[in-house]
């Protein structure tokens, strides 16, 4: 964010927190709400918004503690994610930062980049959310000039190579784009090939490669993309699954199947009660059904 605010890009005051004397004053210099963040998260899981100081000094607190043992085993048993056992092993504290709250809603851009250079660029405005914190689930693409131009100075800046994810926030008053975090790893939409100079993969491969782009067709025409299986976890009768392009891998059913199973598998170990619903889905033997483009994900319960 420092770097990025010397380069004159749009930027919410950002620091480090160390103790909650470094909260206080970041408070009173800032105000409220503030953000606080969990280096090294993702999805929301690191993120609060807090609307008073001590709910700024309980949240800290929280993202400041090493991983719980628990849930360091929960993920890498259920989720197969090993990220977090060295750190509740060790006992190591996530760096926290405060960022200046900015009202609006959330936008992204992913890049695939070469020696500072963007290849190619996906922007969206977020449409939907899994939480109010959360990962995106319906996405609608967009032409911003500020996000494009921020991708690429701090791609420049940094001389970036390979797959990254930048966030922003669209200031409601102004429309201005604020960002507010850089990834280093591929988004859920970086597969989404969309035309010249929006394919992802294609632009790295012919920078690793040296070879010309291939052409490839476009997906889809529509903007919006409905997240597979996010959208349908977050609301299985939402309307953007029938009216938004269902990013649903089709030619792939063990890998739809897996995505449903992963989805009860978590659903289970945080509570009974989802326990019981697949329990007696399975009784039933009553299938759910996502219609797209004129097919059905049904998932037999019956069958493990």
């Amino acid at each position: 964010m420092d770097l990025a605010r010397q380069e004159g890009l749009c930027v919410p005051p950002t620091q480090v927190i160390r103790n909650i004397d470094d909260l206080k004053t970041w408070v009173a210099r800032t105000g409220l709400p503030t953000v606080l963040k969990a280096n090294g998260t993702s999805g929301g899981d690191g993120v609060r918004i807090a609307h008073t100081l001590a709910e700024a000094e309980r949240f800290f607190k929280e993202l400041q503690a090493p991983p719980l043992l628990a849930r360091a085993t929960k993920r890498a048993l259920v989720d197969q994610d090993k990220t977090l056992v060295w750190p509740s092993i060790l006992r190591r504290r996530p760096v926290v930062n405060a960022q200046a709250f900015v009202a609006g809603h959330d936008a992204t851009s992913t890049i695939a980049c070469w020696k500072g250079a963007v290849r190619a660029s996906l922007h969206f405005e977020v449409v939907n959310k899994a939480s109010s914190k959360g990962h995106a689930t319906v996405v609608r693409l967009i032409e911003n000039a500020e996000m494009l131009t921020a991708v690429e100075v701090m791609a420049r800046r940094l001389n970036l190579s390979g797959l990254y994810g930048f966030d922003f926030m669209l200031e409601a008053e102004t429309g201005n784009a604020y960002l507010v975090e850089i990834n280093p790893r591929s988004t859920q939409v970086g597969h989404l090939s969309l035309g010249p100079g929006r394919d992802i993969p294609a632009a790295l491969y012919a920078a690793l490669s040296g070879n010309a782009e291939q052409a490839v067709p476009k997906i889809t025409e529509k903007d919006t993309i409905a997240l597979f299986p996010q959208e349908w976890i977050r609301d299985p009768e939402s309307p953007f699954l029938r009216s938004a392009y269902l990013d649903i891998p089709w030619g792939e059913p063990e890998l739809i199947r897996d995505c449903v199973r992963n989805y009860w598998k978590q659903s289970a170990w945080y509570s009974r009660s989802a326990e019981k619903q697949v329990s007696s889905a399975a009784r039933s033997s009553q299938p759910t059904a996502v219609p797209a483009k004129g097919h059905t994900v049904r998932l037999d319960w019956g069958r493990k």
